[in-house]
This record gives C-alpha cells, sequence and structure tokens, in this order.
C-alpha cells in the first residue's frame, strides 16, 4: 500500500511557489502528493516532477477541480469547457507519469437539486456521452479516469458506488474506473466495505478521511472494515489523505468546514498518516 496527500489541505490554487512543500510532505513519511490541478496554466509540469523526484515521491493522481461552469450535463457551453479541462488533466498526468485522473467529473460540486425523473435521464445520457469522448482521449494517452461519488449535499446525481459502476457499463470504456473517499461513504453508503467489494478490480483510488473531514482515526469511520474490503479485493493502489482545514479559505468554504479538527494542515497530515501505516502496514 502507498500513501499520499492531496494538495488541497495546504493551498488553493496549488503552484509553483508551493512546491517547497514537497521536502516537508516526505519528511511526514508520504510516498506521494495528489496535485489538485485547477488549471493547466498554474504549474510548470518539467519543474513539478524534477521537484518530486529530488525528493524521493511520486504524483500518485491528479484532482479534478470542479466549480461552476465545468459541468458535463451543464450548458453546451459548460459541458465543453470541461471537457477540455479533462483533457488538460489527462495531459498532466502524463507530464508528470501517474496514469490516473480523479475526482467527480460528472458535474460541479454543490449541484444538487430534486431534478423530475425524464430531466435525470436526459442528464445522464448526455455524461454517459460526454464520458465516452473524454475516455477516448484518455485512451491514447495511457490514463485512468476515475469516478468519485459524492455525498448528497454536494450533488445529486452519484452518491454510491453502485452508481459509478452503472456509469461504467453505460459508458463501456475500459478507462473508466471507481474512486471512493470513505467520508462521502459513511454518509450516503450502507456498508463501508461491502461498497468496496462490489468495486472489486474497477477501484482505482481510495481517499481517507473522517467522518467529519478530519484526520483517519480520529472519528467514526469503519477502518477496520474497509481495511479488510481493500486486502479481499487485492488493491495495491493508493491511500490518499483528503481533508480540509479552515486555513485554506477557498477550500475550507466550498467544503463547509467551519471549525478546526486539528491545529493545522500538517498535523492533520501527520496524524491521519501514523493512523493509516499503523492500520495497513503489517
Amino acid at each position: 500500500m502507498k500513501f499520499g496527500i492531496n494538495t488541497f489541505i495546504f493551498a488553493s490554487p496549488f503552484t509553483d511557489k508551493n512546491i517547497a512543500l514537497f521536502k516537508d510532505i516526505k519528511q511526514m513519511g508520504f510516498d506521494g502528493v495528489e496535485i489538485a490541478l485547477e488549471k493547466k496554466e498554474d504549474l510548470d509540469y518539467r519543474g513539478v516532477l524534477k521537484a518530486l523526484k529530488e525528493n524521493g515521491l511520486e504524483c500518485c493522481s491528479i484532482c479534478g477541480a470542479y466549480g461552476p461552469g465545468r459541468d458535463l450535463r451543464g450548458t453546451p457551453e459548460e459541458q465543453e469547457t470541461s471537457k477540455q479541462y479533462i483533457k488538460d488533466c489527462i495531459d498532466a498526468c502524463t507530464e508528470l507519469e501517474c496514469d490516473l485522473f480523479i475526482g467527480p467529473h460528472y458535474s460541479w460540486v454543490g449541484r444538487a437539486e430534486l431534478e423530475p425523473p425524464e430531466e435525470k435521464k436526459s442528464q445522464w445520457k448526455t455524461v454517459v456521452k460526454n464520458f465516452k469522448e473524454v475516455c477516448e482521449y484518455a485512451s491514447k494517452k495511457g490514463v485512468y479516469i476515475a469516478v468519485e461519488p459524492l455525498n448528497r449535499f454536494e450533488t445529486d446525481m452519484i452518491n454510491t458506488c453502485d452508481r459509478v459502476l452503472k456509469m461504467i457499463d453505460d459508458v463501456g470504456s475500459e478507462m473508466l474506473k471507481v474512486h471512493l473517499d470513505t467520508f462521502h461513504m459513511n454518509i450516503e453508503e450502507k456498508s463501508l466495505p461491502m461498497a468496496i467489494i462490489k468495486a472489486g478490480e474497477d477501484l482505482f483510488h481510495v481517499h481517507a478521511s473522517e467522518n467529519d473531514r478530519g484526520a483517519p482515526g480520529t472519528g467514526t469511520v469503519d477502518w477496520k472494515g474497509v481495511k479488510d474490503a481493500l486486502m479481499k479485493i487485492g488493491y495495491s493502489r493508493w491511500v490518499v489523505i483528503e481533508s480540509f482545514t479552515p486555513e485554506v479559505k477557498i477550500i475550507a468554504k466550498a467544503a463547509s468546514i467551519w471549525r478546526e479538527t486539528e491545529k493545522s494542515g500538517f498535523d492533520l497530515a501527520r496524524k491521519g498518516l501514523s493512523f493509516l501505516k499503523g492500520l495497513f502496514v503489517v
């Protein structure tokens, strides 16, 4: 098992000026960095890759940032904007020598409404069509796209592992995979272990976050069940801490982080990694 940290815990946007953090991330004991790429102009990929390698780190994945305007089920203009952004992030993956682009790619985060049944079907078909296009691009680049279910307060479209598997089936591309986050699962899944087992070999990424978005191991998430299920399916990819603190104000507002769960992002990262290593490393 390899352990990574998402850059949202430290900065938004994550730019070239932030790559000095790689030294601290390595010293904390992480194996890799999940880079939240808000726009391609934010980073010099060659410089980032060089800094990662100098610090003995990998780019485990690129994390999508979906605000209003990036929406595969939105207006024609929003759909085109979102598809171009996804292609930009796939290009970033190839430049940073990673094979995975993760996130809730189907819609902007926070779009959550009670849609009429026919409108829901229409939106679903639109997203399937758009995923087929970007998956074809991803196939040429050798990059997988992992789809993340979000909780009901952040989206009305894909809340559970079952819905991601339905999307994968409808799109019909081997490049589309499952990305599960314990925070969202803790709200939406009847059983975290069963969701993991359902995903099986299609599970390509795991975000580790506590029920209050704090450090893994400090709350009510069924971590033993998560571990046992991951072991049962033979999961050997990345486990990445994605949590937030009020320090990064843009993300704190987007994720409704109104109070501290730890003193700082660094404290959260250290505590979470110590727990995960104790959980998984035998």
